[in-house]
């Protein structure tokens, strides 16, 4: 295959109205077969792809395995884009069907880049590397689809690539930084606990927001010790306001936990240890886990949140309403707090329509005996509504954006009758590494 590539390109090159496309194929989610099924079965859905993959090109195209569960095509002297996108139509079309393994059906999707008008490249491999983009591009848009390449998914490439990188050595050198969000009580706007959030200290780039990096650190799995360092962090400043500060000893810590960190073995005693290395209680620890995080595998989560909860660490669903379509899991899920998501808050300017979801979210709470924080508060008019409705809880720049440890210590001194007067002597994890 490799052979016919360079023999295409180099005749393309000779002859420019010849044209050719190379698709590169993946198997998704090819390890959960091997895992599941075992070597046998996934060694039968490799020959079996193959097989379809050869009765759907023409018998003068070529298709290869070049790894584990990846394959390429060759289209040559093809008429055009249509042509091109005909054929993978036709490939991912006759994917639905499921492959019968030891009478067993097993349904597996792909996703394929594609690269077409090869004349720009010099060699196969750099035609690889792009439909290898381009691939990967269709696998982060939700697999099960196709992405044409173009010279910007390589730039993009090059700068995710770098930010890996980067990633790895800021996660040596501890080049992070936490910022705690308040929540407030409704009330009487008392700050009741904070909600931490993730900075990226580039020493180029300045502040990276987490948007930027969770993802790949998520992929690449630096979500996982990255995580537990938020984790611990937090703890251990919060023990450190909690020894200057005594009346905030009622006050939660919140820390988001990823998918990626929910799924190893050893989670609960990662972050039992830390609360008896940092000596905080277990219930001023709040975890945040997002709706669709609860779907992927019902039963094991409720056997890991049942787990967190017998050292009274609390748990909260971030962003309710969004995610899963299911409600039946707030009776299956060991839950403590429903944040309402901002998308809702953003809306309630008044009427009651705008209310609605809002509204029925906290009388659902209140009937399961859940707290509530609702979250994006940015003007009087949401707080009134929340207020009107019942709200305990919220967070949000009507309240105060996200802060750093001393603006936090610096309000809690406005707050309490501190035994200290000296904001020096507050600890301030950030600045102790």
């Amino acid at each position: 295959m490799i052979e016919r590539l360079e023999l295409a390109l180099s005749r393309a090159k000779r002859y420019p109205d010849l044209h050719f496309a190379v698709l590169f194929v993946d198997l998704d989610r090819f390890k959960v077969i091997n895992d599941s099924l075992g070597h046998v079965a996934g060694d039968r859905v490799l020959q079996l792809v193959a097989h379809k993959l050869q009765q759907l090109i023409r018998d003068t195209d070529i298709v290869g395995r070049i790894s584990g569960d990846e394959f390429v095509i060759l289209l040559e002297a093809i008429e055009g884009i249509h042509e091109v996108i005909r054929v993978t139509e036709r490939i991912l079309n006759e994917m639905t069907v499921p492959l019968i393994i030891a009478d067993r059906e097993v349904f597996v999707t792909l996703s394929i880049g594609i690269v077409i008008n090869c004349t720009a490249h010099h060699q196969a491999s750099d035609i690889l590397r792009d439909a290898d983009i381009a691939m990967y591009r269709a696998k982060l848009k939700g697999k099960a689809r196709y992405e044409i390449f173009d010279p910007i998914m390589r730039l993009e490439a090059l700068k995710r690539l770098h930010l890996e990188n980067g990633l790895r050595q800021a996660l040596e050198h501890q080049d992070f930084l936490l910022y705690y969000q308040p929540i407030f009580k409704l009330t009487d706007q008392e700050i009741v606990g904070m909600e931490v959030l993730l900075r990226w200290q580039h020493p180029q780039r300045g502040l990276i927001s987490p948007v930027e990096f969770i993802p790949i650190a998520e992929e690449t799995g630096l979500i996982v010790p990255l995580g537990l360092w938020v984790v611990r962090s937090a703890c251990t400043q919060m023990m450190a306001w909690h020894r200057i500060f005594p009346a905030m000893a009622d006050f939660r810590i919140s820390v988001n936990l990823s998918a990626r960190q929910l799924r190893e073995p050893n989670l609960v005693q990662q972050i039992t240890e830390i609360l008896n290395q940092t000596g905080l209680p277990g219930q001023n620890l709040v975890l945040e886990l997002t709706e669709s995080m609860l779907a992927e595998d019902e039963e094991g989560v409720v056997a890991l949140l049942s787990e967190l909860r017998s050292h009274q660490i609390e748990i909260s669903i971030d962003d309710f309403g969004t995610g899963y379509s299911s409600l039946s899991y707030l009776h299956r899920f060991p839950i403590n707090t429903l944040k309402i998501d901002r998308s809702f808050v953003k809306r309630m300017q008044g009427d009651a329509d705008d209310n609605a979801i809002a509204s029925i979210i906290l009388a659902l709470a209140q009937r399961l005996k859940l707290s509530v924080v609702a979250e994006g508060i940015e003007t009087a008019t949401q707080l009134h509504q929340l207020q009107t409705l019942g709200c305990e809880k919220g967070q949000g720049y009507l309240f105060a954006p996200p802060l750093t440890a001393a603006e936090i210590t610096a309000r809690f001194h406005a707050q309490y009758s501190p035994h200290v007067l000296n904001h020096d002597s507050i600890p301030d994890v950030n600045a102790a590494r």
